[in-house]
């Protein structure tokens, strides 16, 4: 689907923000798209589409800022390309015919490090795509979260780019950052430049150390060890166009109008064109410019899966109805294109021919096709998207800039920006040529020169022309243009690092062509006095230029709880160290995270190295953040966020905190880091990441709603029964099959296991509990131990290859006796229609890999859980096949009475009996006498699901698990890279997007912490980099309640202090017009108006009601509890009230 065109209308937008933002439970976008209507109603001139080489040495010691980031990492694994998985376009703006050699001419000034996978270690120039470019393999254990959103084309593309970046302040360093966590080829750093203190608040690579040596040779070291895979080239001189030929893709961050349209017009009319971008960040502006070529194809515009539909109808018309099941909503447009298959009756539609759509709706739509003389629809039927290519034409930047066209705006409050902002960063470089120098801080000459500049610009537009210029704009423009400020170099730094990627691989639409952005919002409410601007020689004076030293202070002394260490909580604590948050005398860092590191963390996770797998990720992270900023006041603790730890963060942790960064990666930590937030009444910047998307929420104390206000439906499931008997797509068949994994070698062991532990408590449990559950478990226990317990490899093979027969052929068999094809239902309607799919038995044979395949992974799992040793025969797949040849298989004979779930609603699939009971007794003594049997001190070893080990067989037997059920019933079958992602339940996970998200949280935390803003000052943020889209928007208010002259909202918690009696308690409500009858603690009630009893109560301290009463536990670090009061108006009416705090100590 690619983006709006021109003449399509908003509402068109809408549709395709919900389609590509976020699924509902990652976001509460529909609140946000809302708020945008609002803001619309006041804009009515928002156009649509608006929305639119000597060598370098090697150390030989390792010094402290060796750990801050990761180090070797060896590429592994096998490329497997699956041609049902990835939709291949050749992209011709990027197949070049020949390795060309390095230039000569820039040995003395170039140096180059690893790509261990580079035989001579040098910078080679271009490849054709998908060419041996010594780096094809991908390690999946490493890249699984990054395959996720691109698949294995994009990556191989990526292995094959060679790109450059320009200008290595802050914003060079994140594209490069993000680039080589990717794993391109190479990347070649560009600088001139040397290293001074004002680069250190932006720069995460540099030192102090590094004062006065060249940008470029000062990064190659440390970006190096953020990918060992990808060469890393530095370039110190001035760049020629003929050194361009060398890259798929060049990037500039600090570079003149003038040198850019050069360099543009060589790479847009070279062959293959070279994909340009330019970028800028001044202050709190920031700009990119893309240009890939007269003629670029994008073969995959929004990175979604092709969207389907099971076919229910389809009508003999012009334009004939196709309605779908309700299974699910279809998600087709106008327009798409659509291609049928598995139609019975209507088979004319099964020719693979594309049909357009038209009349989309919910669950049905039409095509553009007469189908009146065409046999009549009787069953089945998928209609399945089909994903066009678009091919792209981009101007160059001497024709852009007179003619830019339409500009990909960000905030509907700014609708009118980008226009002014262009001629802004025109005007800046006109002001630098004149200059030799950017605007000083606080220089209002300075300013006015660059005003007027802007004014000349726009007088001689003939177009276009900008009706009102907003001077103050212009001269905070002005006084930051010199500054690179970290937030801003960490959004876009993920935003043209995305935009390299579309450029390398086709993957994803790009950026037509101009992109502007201002957060001025972030500034502090009070005027800026331009004394407080000058810099105080330290490494924050960049920012300092910007937002004044009184801010900076309070940056410094700030109290931060960052809750998460995994990919946002690197980002955030590189650039809160960067900023000097928590780096002040008063100042603290806490952040928490309970999980170790694992290897793929480590192409998004940058803190962490390979040889910190399996550390404490808060602590290494924290380490890390420690070596940007010495200055970085920092504690790192291994505690999970939750009530179970309310004894580490205490009331008086919480109450001293000035703002909580949540870095979390599931709702339940939200909510409950959202709740404590409430209580505590503090600032909560919430962020999240999924594949090219993310979102932020800002929860401000009294000004917004907070997180859990708005929640989300929950995920719809498939019903048990589709899952067990009736799948009909391979999401249900990977459900299963985890299932069956997680059922036979982790649950059931761990069953038998508590049964030997202790057998009479077990039985003991089992016969008091007398239902189909302990029947079930007993009757497994003892296949476990008795009927099906292996003693050597070979009863493995024997166990496998009956289980195949009995998941694949026998079950099938049994459930085609019981519902053969012709079946009705009681009303009269074929059974088996859709969605439902008509099974076919598989006939086991050893030629079929894939049948062979699941017999050696499920053995060797049946023999891990036995303590069975694995004989190396196993890696030899002849004596294998004649190992499994040789079991003895028992013909199948169908059961007339078996009772198969077939209700929707079942949530079980044990089926009860009146004589359970019985039964359970029977399994009890047949457990005893085979109990006897066993070995003594006999136990079994459960195995836990490990998706991320490609060598430990769990992942084989999930995918063969489930392709062969696929296989049943006549689903497309997926590679075991593709049912890691559903059945490992993977989210897909991006450096580029993780970045971004963390720039536009810490553009709100410059708010937060100044304070003073107002609601509409602050932005809750949803981006798609695949389409690209970014949608900002004010939060959302928290809904106000008001009783006489008093009101209060969600955030509000009514305290009342001083150890009060229950008569108190009950004054303190009657001043504020509030009769209370009824006030409880926990689920105990404390005092209730109508029980006689309670007026004994009146004198009594509040505290020793909760102890003795409600039995309340309340530690030495506790100083108050809760209560909750019914109360009511004079009038007798309820009102709701806040919860109540009293302090007792």
């Amino acid at each position: 689907m690619a983006l709006p065109e021109a003449e399509d209308s908003l509402e068109v937008w809408f549709r395709l923000s919900k389609r590509h933002l976020f699924p509902s439970r990652h976001c509460h976008y529909h609140l946000h798209i809302n708020r945008i209507l609002q803001t619309l109603e006041s804009k009515r001139k928002l156009s649509p589409h608006s929305f639119l080489h000597s060598s370098f040495p090697q150390r030989s010691h390792r010094s402290p800022s060796d750990f801050m980031l990761p180090g070797k990492r060896s590429a592994g694994g096998e490329v497997v390309v699956d041609e049902s998985l990835i939709k291949r376009t050749k992209i011709d703006s990027l197949i070049s015919s020949a390795t060309a050699s390095t230039s000569t001419g820039t040995s003395s000034t170039a140096a180059t490090m690893g790509g261990g996978n580079n035989p001579n270690g040098t910078t080679n120039g271009k490849l054709p795509i998908g060419g041996d470019s010594n780096q094809t393999d991908i390690d999946e254990d490493l890249h699984s979260r990054q395959l996720a959103v691109y698949g294995r084309e994009t990556m191989r593309r990526l292995f094959a780019s060679n790109i450059l970046v320009s200008g290595m302040q802050g914003l060079g360093a994140e594209i490069a950052k993000n680039l080589i966590l990717a794993g391109v080829k190479s990347v070649t750093l560009h600088d001139e430049g040397t290293v001074e203190l004002w680069d250190l608040s932006s720069n995460f690579i540099f030192t102090e150390d590094d004062l006065g040596k060249n940008r470029a040779l000062a990064s190659i070291q440390k970006m190096q060890e953020l990918n060992n895979s990808v060469v890393i080239s530095a370039l110190t001189t001035e760049l020629t166009t003929e050194q361009l030929s060398e890259f798929q893709a060049v990037v500039f961050t600090d570079i003149s109008l003038e040198k850019a349209i050069e360099f543009d017009n060589f790479c847009h009319r070279h062959e293959p064109p070279i994909a340009f971008i330019k970028s800028e960040v001044r202050g709190l502006f920031g700009s990119v410019f893309c240009d890939f070529g007269p003629k670029f194809t994008v073969s995959d515009v929004d990175g979604e899966d092709p969207h389907t539909g099971i076919i229910a109808s389809i009508s003999n018309d012009n334009p004939p109805l196709i309605t779908c099941v309700d299974d699910e909503r279809l998600e087709f447009q106008d327009g798409d294109l659509v291609v049928f298959s598995e139609v019975h009756g209507m088979s004319e539609l099964n020719d693979g021919k594309p049909r357009k759509v038209i009349n989309a709706k919910p669950y049905s739509f039409s095509i553009e096709e007469d189908t009146t003389k065409y046999g009549t629809y009787t069953k089945g039927g998928i209609v399945t998207q089909l994903k066009q290519p678009k091919v792209l034409k981009f101007k160059p930047l001497q024709e852009a800039l007179k003619s830019p066209g339409e500009f990909l705006l960000s905030d509907f409050s700014k609708f009118d920006r980008p226009p002014l902002l262009h001629l802004l960063f025109q005007a800046l470089d006109k002001l630098v040529s004149e200059l030799g120098r950017y605007p000083v801080a606080g220089s209002e000459e300075d300013a006015q020169k660059l005003i007027s500049l802007v004014s000349s610009l726009n007088n001689e537009l003939k177009d276009g022309k900008v009706e009102d210029i907003d001077q103050k704009l212009v001269r905070n423009f002005a006084f930051g243009a010199r500054a690179v400020l970290n937030p801003m170099a960490a959004m876009f730094g993920g935003i043209v690092g995305q935009e390299v990627v579309k450029a390398c691989s086709g993957k994803f639409h790009p950026l037509l062509q101009f992109f502007y952005f201002d957060s001025l919002e972030s500034l502090p409410v009070e005027p800026l006095d331009p004394n407080d601007l000058k810099p105080l020689n330290s490494r924050y004076d960049a920012q300092i230029s910007v937002f004044g030293a009184k801010l900076q202070k309070q940056l410094e002394e700030a109290k931060v709880f960052v809750v998460g260490s995994g990919a946002l909580g690197c980002e955030f604590l590189k650039n809160l160290a960067l900023m000097g948050v928590s780096c002040g005398n008063g100042g603290k860092l806490t952040i928490t995270d309970d999980d170790v590191i694992e290897k793929s963390n480590l192409s998004r996770q940058f803190l962490f190295r390979d040889w910190n797998i399996g550390q404490a990720k808060s602590t290494v992270a924290a380490t890390a953040a420690s070596l940007i900023n010495p200055g970085l006041h920092i504690e790192a603790l291994q505690n999970r966020a939750s009530p179970d730890t309310e004894n580490v963060f205490d009331d008086t942790f919480w109450e001293n905190l000035s703002v909580v960064v949540n870095a979390l990666d599931n709702v339940t930590a939200r909510l409950y880091i959202d709740q404590r937030c409430l209580y505590f009444q503090k600032p909560l910047l919430e962020s999240g990441t999924l594949g090219a998307k993310c979102n932020t929420q800002m929860v401000i104390p009294h000004l917004t709603e907070n997180y859990g206000a708005s929640r989300d439906p929950p995920e719809k499931q498939a019903p048990m029964c589709t899952v067990h008997s009736f799948p009909h797509n391979i999401d249900h068949c990977l459900t299963w099959a985890r299932s069956e994994f997680e059922g036979l070698l982790e649950k059931t062991p761990a069953e038998a296991n508590a049964y030997l532990s202790n057998p009479s408590e077990y039985t003991s449990a089992m016969e008091k509990a007398g239902d189909a559950q302990a029947r079930d478990n007993l009757d497994r226990v003892l296949e476990c131990l008795e009927k099906e317990r292996c003693q050597s490899f070979v009863d493995c093979i024997t166990w496998a290859r009956l289980k195949f027969e009995d998941y694949f052929a026998n079950r099938v068999k049994q459930l085609t006796y019981t519902f053969p094809e012709d079946a009705v239902n009681s009303s009269g309607t074929p059974f088996w229609s859709a969605p439902k799919r008509f099974p076919r038995p598989l006939q086991f044979s050893v030629e079929d890999q894939s049948h062979l395949h699941f017999v050696i992974a499920a053995s060797i799992l049946r023999a891990e859980t036995y303590g069975i040793p694995i004989p190396d025969w196993v890696k030899s797949p002849p004596k294998c096949a004649d190992a499994v040849s040789k079991v003895i298989v028992p013909d199948f004979e169908p059961k007339k009475d078996v009772k198969i779930v077939t209700d929707e609603k079942a949530t079980s699939m044990s089926t009860a009996s009146i004589d359970d009971s019985a039964v359970i007794n029977d399994l009890i003594m047949k457990l005893k006498l085979c109990h006897q049997k066993l070995p003594q001190g006999f136990r079994m070893n459960p195995i836990q699901f490990e998706k991320d080990d490609d060598t430990n067989y769990h992942m084989d037997l999930i995918a063969g698990l489930a392709n062969m059920r696929a296989r049943n019933y006549s689903i497309p079958e997926v590679d075991k890279l593709k049912a890691k992602f559903i059945a490992g339940r993977i989210i897909p996970a991006i450096a580029t997007a993780t970045a971004m998200a963390t720039g536009f949280v810490c553009l709100e935390l410059y708010k937060v912490l100044n304070g003073g803003h107002k609601v509409e000052d602050y932005r809750n943020t949803f981006a798609n980099l695949a389409l690209p889209l970014f949608s900002m928007a004010e939060p959302v208010p928290p809904k106000v309640i008001k009783h006489q002259d008093l009101s209060w909202t969600v955030w509000d918690r009514w305290i009342v202090r001083d150890n009060p009696t229950l008569r108190e308690l009950l004054q303190w409500l009657k001043n504020k017009g509030l009769n209370a009858y009824s006030i409880s603690c926990g689920s105990c009630l404390l005092y209730n108006s109508m029980f006689p009893r309670h007026k004994d109560r009146m004198d009594k301290k509040m505290v020793n009601l909760a102890k003795e009463v409600a039995k309340a536990d309340l530690p030495p670090y506790r100083r108050h509890f809760d209560v909750v009061v019914a109360c009511e108006d004079d009038d007798d009416a309820d009102v709701d009230i806040p919860q109540v705090s009293i302090y007792f100590r």
